[in-house]
């Protein structure tokens, strides 16, 4: 299995996809999944990008097969996008195009302002405002449902929002189990410093071609609010979703993974043959 030691806490585990054809150099895609998940969230992307792209899926440190942190850990976006910026430098990948889904929405934004050289291009998918409201009164009411009830009561509890009200049972159950295999202190963690980070300063600065996607009925950020901070970013697209989820990156897959992938190849340029 593929792993990147990026400091001596972290042993990062990524995949990469690519079933481009061999006579040409193509773009690589980095996907950043969200809160209590893994690169294999990815599953309904993977098939339709990797055939034009390079992807690659990291488990964010802290989750999936990547190291677990401890509660105490000094979680901030300025780690988490030297993280990324190591396994980039790994895989010796100079330039590529984010994409982030929920929470990854957040910390891809945080990414493309840190590192605005090395971004092509940077799609939003279901993910926060930039300050999210009342932040320190949910996350003292989730950090006690967490100590309580742990990750996988959270997940199913929260479901029926997180994938919608038409999406089916049986996937609503697998994600529940998904979701639960989290470790108990990188979720007490992140939640208060990531989950809920202010990133406004990091909007103005935010140069790439940038598409952000959210749905009707977002729990996590209404339309409007969306509009706020897409709107600040120069030049960027919004497309709303008919859908009462707030990860459309799932539950909207079918309508998302088409629309990115075509802003993706506009803000590509064509594969290069090998020289």
């Amino acid at each position: 299995m593929p792993t990147l030691q990026i400091d001596s806490g972290l042993e990062m585990f990524y995949q990469v996809d690519n079933f481009t054809d061999p006579w040409t150099k193509p773009k690589t895609v980095l996907l950043l999944h969200g809160n209590s998940e893994s690169g294999d969230a990815w599953f309904a992307w993977v098939p339709e990008l990797a055939r034009d792209f390079r992807v690659v899926r990291p488990d964010m440190r802290g989750f999936g097969r990547s190291t677990p942190m401890a509660r105490d850990f000094k979680w901030s976006l300025d780690v988490l996008s030297d993280d990324f910026i190591r396994l980039m430098d790994e895989l010796k990948i100079e330039r590529f195009h984010v994409v982030g889904a929920k929470i990854g929405g957040t910390i891809a934004r945080g990414f493309a302002a840190r590192y605005p050289d090395r971004i092509l291009s940077l799609s939003v998918v279901g993910s926060p405002a930039a300050l999210r409201p009342q932040a320190e009164t949910k996350v003292a009411a989730m950090t006690e449902l967490f100590e309580k009830h742990g990750i996988e009561h959270w997940a199913r509890t929260t479901m029926d929002k997180r994938l919608g009200t038409r999406f089916p049972q049986e996937a609503k159950d697998w994600w529940t189990k998904f979701m639960a295999r989290t470790s108990l202190s990188s979720q007490l963690g992140f939640i208060p410093a990531i989950g809920y980070a202010d990133i406004r300063a990091d909007i103005p600065k935010i140069r790439c071609p940038t598409f952000v996607i959210t749905t009707e009925e977002s729990d996590v950020a209404s339309v409007e609010q969306t509009r706020e901070w897409q709107s600040a970013i120069p030049g960027s697209e919004l497309m709303v979703v008919k859908n009462d989820s707030y990860h459309p990156a799932i539950s909207a897959a079918r309508e998302c993974v088409p629309a990115v992938r075509a802003f993706l190849h506009k803000h590509s340029e064509r594969a290069q043959p090998l020289s």
